[in-house]
């Protein structure tokens, strides 16, 4: 049995290219992958010319067969979408018609809310307040499955609250109040909101320094019970966060409710009634309080 010839430098030109004296030799390629890679340049030329292909500013190449896929695709889709807002169209008028409160006590009206409500929640509102509406605190967005509504909770207070949003200025009817920034502003020198943070953590039953507690108690009096009341339980028609409970939008450690005075928060909440229909913020409205936070 003979053994494979080996060539040998000479034999071949080379490439020019040598490493630590192994030189490339340049070996023709095999006539079978290049006559495969000719026929498929010759494919792909005539894809091109017969099928819609390349992308252009406006749509693809239509080419021989003259139609754009891209084109196509978008008027399936939207065929599509009409078919079925076509087939929804009853019920979505009688949704719109509904009393609010009694929408999720029908079982036909009710069912249908929860499951519009849903897909509305997650293309428009899970990038806020999270894909399970739990929130995120480190945004100021709020939870939305506990009882602790700045503006309300009922079904009306939820319909209001998205329809025209929270500090916005693209609707005139937005919710709408503003916290003092005490410190940036020099409303409150920096000693007084350190007596008036242990006293907003008294109010919390947080560990606290008593004595300045004492004084900030005054200062709480002066400059914050006109919003958040004279027991620190809040204001829903402000807006104005019960500040004796567990539940803190931006955080409610000393160092958390010390920025929080000396900078305030200013949280902002788009209008959907300029995006979503009056059915649809129904129905987000009705699954929102369907969550287990609504009242």
């Amino acid at each position: 049995m003979c053994a494979k010839q080996v060539k040998k430098v000479g034999d071949v030109e080379t490439t020019g290219h040598e490493w630590d004296g192994i030189a490339e030799l340049n070996n023709p390629l095999p006539r079978w992958w290049l006559w495969t890679f000719y026929l498929t340049i010759i494919w792909a030329v005539g894809y091109s010319i017969y099928y819609p292909a390349w992308p252009l500013l406006t749509q693809a190449t239509q080419g021989m067969v003259g139609q754009s896929a891209s084109g196509d695709t978008r008027l399936a889709v939207a065929e599509e979408i009409k078919r079925f807002d076509d087939a929804n169209a009853p019920i979505k008028a009688k949704l719109v018609a509904a009393d609010l409160n009694a929408i999720a006590a029908d079982p036909e009206l009710g069912g249908y809310a929860k499951a519009a409500g849903a897909a509305v929640f997650k293309t428009w509102c899970a990038q806020c307040h999270g894909a399970g509406a739990a929130g995120v605190q480190a945004g100021g967005f709020p939870n939305l499955l506990d009882d602790d509504w700045l503006w309300g909770g009922d079904m009306e207070a939820i319909h209001t609250t998205i329809t025209h949003g929270i500090r916005n200025t693209t609707d005139p009817d937005a919710r709408y109040s503003q916290m003092p920034a005490f410190g940036t502003d020099g409303l409150l020198e920096p000693t007084q909101i350190g007596e008036v943070v242990e006293y907003v953590l008294q109010l919390s039953k947080q560990e606290h320094d008593a004595t300045k507690a004492t004084a900030g108690a005054q200062i709480f009096a002066e400059n914050c019970v006109a919003c958040h009341g004279e027991q620190g339980l809040g204001d829903r028609t402000q807006g104005a966060p019960n500040l004796t409970d567990a539940v803190w939008l931006y955080g409610g450690d000393r160092a958390k409710i010390t920025e929080t005075v000396t900078k305030a928060r200013f949280g902002v909440m788009p209008n959907w009634n300029a995006r979503l229909s009056e059915d649809e913020i129904r129905a987000v409205a009705v699954y929102v309080h369907g969550l287990g936070g609504g009242e």
